[in-house]
Formats: structure tokens, C-alpha cells, sequence
């Protein structure tokens, strides 16, 4: 039962959309010119005290296919213009005037039908937008009849028996206007404006419909609804539930939200269309913690469902493995994710769960995998969207051939779970049970790593468990307080490396999240191990998170055995560059850690070496004083600056030898890969540098897109590098000399030695990343019979102290076992430059020669 509290009429000149806008006239039309005030303490209240304002503004029209598909934005996110900074009014209120159509410079044969703002300031680091982070939206009438809701706002309206909801009304050109509710007629005037007080009295839903009528008989209405919410229900959740979605049968599932400090939930989507139905409003647990439903759902190939929290806010399941973006899911080609689920557009804003509830599992095929030995690992790094001009899961399949010649047993994939947008590195998360859409569907993703598998690939996961971004529902939930906020800490106490919203790994609920994230990885995917971004950012102790810290160490140790008990064979690489002694114990736990040696490699191949600049010999765990091969080294990363680049731009030169010549700097490269494949423990190189990729790290900014160069290998000179990394690959792989731990590395000096010895095989590496001609002493293991890698020559050493020249960029390596020469099928021999004169041996003297 709804009571007639109080019946009003009058004329009202301003509209108020949601309290953040006012606006003048009433009914604007695309030809009018419109006052517009945005109050800044409305709304997520970002702007409060904020000396200027601008407004980011775009228009929806007829030609637009979702709410986030602005046209005609007036400017690029952050600039600042004349006509898009507001003028105050006072009390933190802003004002802009302008006339419609000719602002945006919208054509006449195209419908406006809303004005869309984000309003910001002036650095573009504080917003304001609507409830829940929303967008803010002004309607556009077309010129004849037209009916618009004043009051209440927001809607729909959550109400306890006994409340009394204003709803406010005003049409235009309309001569009667009727309200309805529950299809009872309570009120009707023949005025232009309608005010109606209700007190609510019975639980439930109860609809709302406001009709506008003219002297024709034309009709317009607008329809909303009042959910009159009855006591909470409190009650244990069912032991068979987690958090998130679970199936318990037949079109029959549990739903559970960790929403601590909120006051009722409902959940909401395809059964209820989109409303909060009583059957729908979530149990609270005793502890005040989780709200929980179990929902009977129709036979439909995809369902679609939210949270509704609070009357406020909707937002999507956190442990959604598949959701729907208004604002990016268009941008997916049909090729790349097929049968993409519609958004439900006109029903509920933000993004939006999805599952089939008759659930197909994946038929694996290779069951009996077994993992490289992590001191053995080769890693391949990529970013799907810049290695492919078709970034998915299913091209990349069909590259792993290309992988599987060039010798890597690993792949390391770049942030792939939901991340914001879809041009991304993804290190801006949201979903993380969820493969982001971009790259194509779940069962694509399982098919790579199953057919990866089939080829001896290890597939590793580049994961973000340091901090998500505002699309995530675990910050949206608490995003106007994050003090209250379960997973994230209110500030990061890091605050010199931080990005987004830092999770706080010493609450339970987020160690709870952290391991059913990575289970679900490892079990549903069987994905082969995680590369932890920021690792040492995975902390509550203030300070820049170099010096070592006994909290983080037991944060890792906790999470690294989660995993293992999950798959024992499981990968734990660290990107941690924290105090060595920090660093060794954690590789003595079991755990891997990058090794940037992307500075000292880069001098090296461009040719300088004062104060051993080039001394890459930190790449080598020993020299670390590590006891375990847990090192991963690497040259390049996509973090850093392309080796090639600066050989490039800055390359050292003598006489006729010149760097900065391409093929002089390819060469460098098979230089430098002799010096780092051979070198005992796991290796990782990055996306297309086997070929000697030479585009910068900022073309087209550090984040955006990069030129995707497969044609490098129709160049011979590029495909002899790449056919210099797989000879040294398979040489490493397939030698156990190169997994010694009996090996010595002089890199201080310009010309460099490795020296390897083992039962089965011995090998010495020579190099001279000098711009002249240099000698150095092989100081061979032993007399006799050495033979050169590459070349298949046989070098007969009387003694250790043979003595050898080497020229510029050239390198040798020989073993006291003879192998096979690979086979280089550009003719282009990997040790001697171009250009430059052929070597000349010269042993120690006596000269046997």
C-alpha cells in the first residue's frame, strides 16, 4: 500500500538532472542555446575546492550504439580550451552557456539526443562524475510534446515503509498529465507540472508511470520504480558457496558479494529484467560481512547479472569470468571474440557479469605436460596486441610454430586477464578471473596454452596483484571510503612507486581474493606459473620498498606456497629489484627473480666501457652470491629501451667500424647473445628482439601501440640474428654444460670470457665488444682439440695460454666436444661483422703454426 501524502502543482522554469546538473530551458532542443550549472558537491563530489573546472563533453546521437560512444567531444582528455572551462558561481558551482548544435558542431542530419560531461580540473587528475563514477548525461528533446522527471533522483527509489518519495514531473506542449502507480491512477493535472507526495508503506516493487497527454490524444510517458525494502534477512551462507557465482545444479546458482558496511543488496539482471525484485534482495550473514542469494534461472545459452548495492550502485561480479563493457566491447572485431554476449543497453549502467549456465568444459589434450626445469627456462615476453596484427588468443596459436623454431621452451604473456579499455599493456586491472575480451574468448585461451604445451612451451602469466584501478568492483564498492575498503589500503604507504589503488595483502580478504585468483589460473587454465608484477610493492611497510623487509618476504613466502600447493611445478617470478639479501632468500624459498641487466648489456653492444660501464656479469646468479640459478636475466623487457635503439642513435665507431650502421648493430646483438644464452640460468628476452626490433620504447608514447615489423625476416641480415638466438637457444638447451655450476664470467673489461666446465663437455665463450681489434687469452680448461661452435674449425691448443685476436664485434665459441654447425641459411656468419677483415689466431708463443 502506497499513501497520498500531499498534491501540488506549479511551473517550474529549471530542471535539476540527478542534483549535479541545473539547466535552462526545461526542454532544450538541439537549436537552443543552454545554461547548464554543475554543482561540484553532487555526484563522487571529486571537485570540491577545486580553483578551476573544465568540462569534457560529447553529445549521444542517433548514430551512437551505446552510452559511451560520445561524438563530437569538444576536446582530447586534458586540454584545456576557452570554451570548455566553466565559470564559478560560488559554492562550488559551475556555469557554462552555449548554443547546442553549433558547440559540438553536430551536422543537421544527425538526432541529438543527450549531452554527456565529465567534468575535471585543470591537471585532469581530480574528476566529477556521477553516483557510482558515472558519466553525467543531459537529455535532448525534440520539438513538439515532451514529459521529463524531475523527482525523485536517483532512480530507481529504495524506500522503507514509512518514507515518504517526491516525484516531481513536468511536460511540455502536454495539456493533462496522469500519475500511476501500480496501474492505480493517484493524480492527474491539467497543468504543466505534476508534485506528488507518497508515504510508502508496503514491501516490494511498485511502479511508477507518469502519462502526458495534448488535446490530440498524444500520449508520451516515462516509467520508474520504488522498491519498498522489508527487514533484512540474516542467515548463515551455505557451506557450497564462494564468493562470486556458484553453480549447484540445474539452472539452479548461489551468488555472494563481500560488502562489508553496505545496507542492502539486490541482485539483478536477465531473470528480474533489470530490477530489484524482492525474491532478489541478498541475505546478510551474521558476521555483517557478505550478502548471498540462491536464485532459481531460465534455460538461456547466457545470462547476465549485477549487484545492485545500496539502491546506488550496480557493478559486476569480481569474480566474473566473463563480462560486458558498454563503453569497449564494440571495438571487438567479430573475428577475434565471435557471439560476443549483447550489453544490455536501456536496462542498467556499468559493466555487467555474464556465464552460460549450461557450462562446457574444455576437452584438454595434452594431460601429461611437464614443465622445463625453471633453471632451464628460456621465456619469451610479449604483449598480444603489439605481436600480431591480429591480437588474439587464436593468432597467436597460429605463431607458435615461429616460437617453437626460434627455441624458447616459455612465453610470458603480458597482463591478460580484464584490464580497462582495450588498448592496454594491462597493467591497469579489473577483472581478474576473467581473459580480457580483446584478445578473444576463455576457450581460446585454454586452446594456446593446451596447443603450447603440444610444442614444449611453458605458458607464464604476467599478473597484477599489487593494485587495481577504478573499474574494479572491489574499488567501486568503496571508492567514496576507501578506509572501509576490505582489500585496498586507504593510502598506499609506498607512495614513491605506486599505481592505482594498492591492495593491502595483510588483510585476510585479500590474501582470500590473491589465492582464489591464482588457483583459478593454475586449475581452470593451467596456466604454468605467474611473472607477480611489482612484487615489492606487496607491502604495508612505508618507504621507497628497496631495503629488506620482513613483512614482504612472509607475504611472498605465503603466496608462493599457495600456489604450490595448487601445482607444485608451478613458476613464482618475482619483478621485486629490492636488496640482494631480500632477493637471495626469497630464490633460496623457491621463487624466481628478474635480473634487468638492460643498462650494462646496452653499453656493451654500443661500445662503451669506461668505469665498466659494460660489465653485464650481474646477469650471473653467483655473481650475486646466490646458491640457486633463480636469476632471470634479461636484456630487454618491455619496461625498458630497445638495445637496437640506441646502437642506433649512439653507437661508438673507429675507422670504418661504425655501430650506428644496421648491419654493424645486428651484429652487436649476435655479439651480445653470445654472452647471455650461455650463461648458466633462466633467461627471458622480449617480443621481436631476436630480430633486432629498433623501434623506441616511446613511439607513440611509452603505452601506446608499436609497429608490428614480422617483415624484419626478409631481411637477411635480421634473420641471420634470428638464426644466431635459435643456434645459441638449442645450444644451451640441449648442452648441460650451459647448467653448471662450475662456470667463471670476466665481463669488466672490454673483451670478455665465459668459461664453462662440466663432465659431458667444456665450453669458453671469447667476445670483443671493443670498436678495434683486441687479444685475449682463451686459457682453455685444457690442451688439445677445441672447435669452434658456429664455424665447425678445429683450434689444436698445446696448452691453456692460447692467445687469440679478435676484431671488432666478434666472437667465438668452442667446445672440447665437437657438435654439429648449425645451419645459417643467410650465409651470414654470426661472429664476423660485415665489412670488416677476417680474423687471425695467433696462439701464445712458441707459434705451433
Amino acid at each position: 500500500m502506497i499513501k497520498t501524502r500531499l498534491l501540488l502543482v506549479c511551473s517550474l522554469a529549471t530542471a535539476s538532472w540527478g542534483q549535479i546538473l541545473t539547466w535552462t530551458p526545461l526542454f532544450p532542443t538541439a537549436e537552443d542555446t543552454i545554461t547548464i550549472i554543475y554543482d561540484a558537491t553532487q555526484g563522487t563530489a571529486g571537485l570540491v575546492g577545486v580553483a578551476d573546472v573544465y568540462a569534457h563533453t560529447g553529445v549521444i546521437t542517433n548514430l551512437s550504439d551505446s552510452p559511451s560512444a560520445w561524438r563530437y567531444v569538444k576536446t582530447s582528455w586534458g586540454v584545456n580550451t576557452p570554451d570548455t572551462r566553466m565559470e564559478s558561481v560560488g559554492n562550488d558551482k559551475w556555469r557554462i552557456r552555449f548554443h547546442i548544435r553549433s558547440y559540438y558542431g553536430v551536422p543537421e542530419s544527425e538526432t541529438i539526443r543527450e549531452l554527456a560531461f565529465v567534468f575535471r580540473s585543470a591537471d585532469s587528475k581530480k574528476e566529477g562524475k556521477d553516483v557510482g563514477g558515472k558519466d553525467i548525461f543531459l537529455p535532448i528533446y525534440q520539438q513538439g510534446m515532451n514529459i521529463t522527471l524531475l523527482a525523485p533522483s536517483p532512480i530507481p527509489v529504495f524506500a522503507e515503509p514509512g518514507d515518504t518519495v517526491a516525484i516531481r514531473a513536468a511536460g511540455s506542449q502536454a495539456d493533462s498529465l496522469f500519475l500511476y502507480i501500480d496501474e492505480e491512477r493517484l493524480a492527474c493535472t491539467d497543468h504543466d507540472t505534476l508534485a506528488f507526495d507518497l508515504i510508502v508503506a508496503t514491501p516490494g516493487k511498485h511502479v511508477v508511470r507518469i502519462v502526458a497527454r495534448d488535446a490530440g490524444g498524444g500520449e508520451k510517458s516515462l516509467r520508474f520504480y520504488i522498491a519498498s525494502i522489508g527487514p533484512q534477512l540474516v542467515q548463515e551462507r551455505p557451506p557450497e558457496l564462494q564468493d562470486g557465482l556458484t553453480r549447484l545444479g540445474t539452472n539452479r546458482f548461489g551468488f555472494s558479494l563481500l560488502a562489508p558496511y553496505k545496507k542492502f543488496v539486490y541482485l539483478i539482471g536477465d531473470f528480474n529484467d533489470w530490477e530489484a525484485e524482492p525474491e532478489q534482495q541478498m541475505i546478510l550473514t551474521p558476521d555483517s560481512l557478505r550478502y548471498w542469494v540462491i536464485a532459481e534461472t531460465p534455460s538461456e545459452s547466457i545470462l547476465r547479472y549485477q549487484y545492485l548495492v545500496d539502491g546506488l550502485l550496480t557493478i559486476a561480479d569480481p569474480y566474473s569470468e566473463l563480462v560486458l563493457d558498454p563503453f569497449h566491447d564494440s571495438q571487438i572485431p567479430e573475428e577475434i571474440f565471435t557471439n560476443l554476449p549483447p550489453y544490455p543497453a536501456g536496462k542498467t549502467v556499468g559493466i555487467v557479469s555474464a556465464f552460460a549456465p549450461q557450462l562446457q568444459k574444455y576437452a584438454w589434450q595434452n594431460k601429461d605436460w611437464q614443465k622445463p626445469d625453471p633453471a632451464e627456462l628460456v621465456i619469451y615476453e610479449l604483449l598480444v596486441r603489439d605481436f600480431l596484427s591480429s591480437p588474439s588468443f587464436r593468432t597467436l596459436t597460429d605463431t607458435l610454430g615461429y616460437l617453437s623454431r626460434l627455441g624458447v621452451n616459455a612465453i610470458e604473456l603480458m597482463p591478460l586477464n580484464e584490464f580497462e579499455g582495450n588498448d592496454s599493456w594491462g597493467y591497469n586491472p579489473s577483472f581478474y578471473l576473467a581473459p580480457d575480451k580483446y584478445y578473444g574468448r576463455g576457450e581460446d585461451l585454454k586452446h594456446l596454452i593446451d596447443t603450447a604445451h603440444a610444442h614444449g612451451i611453458a605458458v607464464i602469466q604476467d599478473i597484477v596483484l599489487n593494485h587495481a584501478y577504478g573499474q574494479c568492483p572491489l574499488v567501486q564498492l568503496y571508492v567514496d571510503d576507501m578506509a572501509r575498503n576490505p582489500w585496498f589500503n586507504a593510502r598506499s604507504p609506498n607512495p614513491v612507486f605506486s599505481w592505482g589503488y594498492d591492495f593491502n595483502h595483510t588483510s585476510r580478504h585479500t590474501r582470500d581474493f590473491v589465492d582464489r585468483v591464482l588457483e583459478h589460473w593454475l586449475t581452470e587454465y593451467r596456466i604454468d606459473g605467474f611473472r607477480l608484477d611489482f612484487s615489492k610493492g606487496m607491502t604495508n611497510t612505508p618507504g621507497d620498498g628497496y631495503a629488506y623487509d620482513p613483512a614482504r618476504i612472509a607475504i611472498l613466502k605465503r603466496i608462493a606456497d599457495r600456489v604450490w600447493a595448487a601445482d607444485s611445478t608451478a613458476y613464482v617470478i618475482l619483478e621485486h629489484f629490492c636488496e640482494n639479501r631480500e632477493e637471495r632468500e626469497l630464490a633460496d624459498y623457491g621463487m624466481l627473480v628478474w635480473g634487468n641487466m638492460n643498462y650494462a648489456y646496452n653499453e656493451a653492444t654500443m661500445g662503451y666501457h669506461d668505469n665498466s660501464k659494460s660489465d653485464f656479469s650481474g646477469v650471473s646468479y653467483q655473481t650475486r652470491n646466490w646458491s640457486k640459478p633463480a636469476l632471470v636475466g634479461y636484456m630487454e623487457s618491455h619496461d625498458e629501451e630497445r638495445l637496437m635503439v640506441k646502437n642506433l642513435l649512439y653507437g661508438n665507431s673507429s675507422g670504418d667500424y661504425n655501430i650506428k650502421e644496421l648491419e654493424t648493430a645486428l651484429a652487436r646483438q649476435k655479439l651480445a647473445a653470445a654472452f647471455f644464452f650461455t650463461i648458466p640460468g633462466p633467461k627471458m628476452i622480449w617480443q621481436f628482439g631476436e630480430m633486432g626490433y629498433d623501434y623506441s620504447i616511446n613511439t607513440n608514447g611509452r603505452l601506446g601501440r608499436k609497429p608490428i615489423r614480422w617483415d624484419y625476416l626478409q631481411d637477411d641480415h635480421r634473420k641471420a640474428l634470428f638464426e644466431t638466438y635459435a643456434a645459441l637457444i638449442k645450444l644451451r638447451r640441449t648442452q648441460s654444460t650451459f647448467q653448471t655450476s662450475d662456470f667463471y664470467l670476466s665481463a669488466a673489461s672490454p673483451v670478455k670470457r665465459l668459461a664453462l666446465t662440466h663432465s659431458e663437455m667444456n665450453a669458453v665463450v671469447l667476445g670483443n665488444f671493443d670498436v678495434i681489434p683486441a687479444y685475449i687469452n682463451a686459457n682453455f680448461q685444457h690442451s688439445g682439440a677445441w672447435y669452434d661452435y658456429f664455424s665447425g674449425d678445429t683450434l689444436q691448443a698445446d696448452f691453456s695460454q692460447t692467445v687469440i685476436l679478435l676484431n671488432p664485434g666478434e666472437f667465438r665459441i668452442y667446445t672440447d666436444v665437437k657438435l654439429e654447425a648449425p645451419e645459417m641459411t643467410t650465409g651470414i656468419a654470426p661472429e664476423i661483422q660485415s665489412g670488416v677483415r677476417d680474423f687471425v689466431l695467433y696462439p701464445a708463443y712458441p707459434n705451433p703454426f
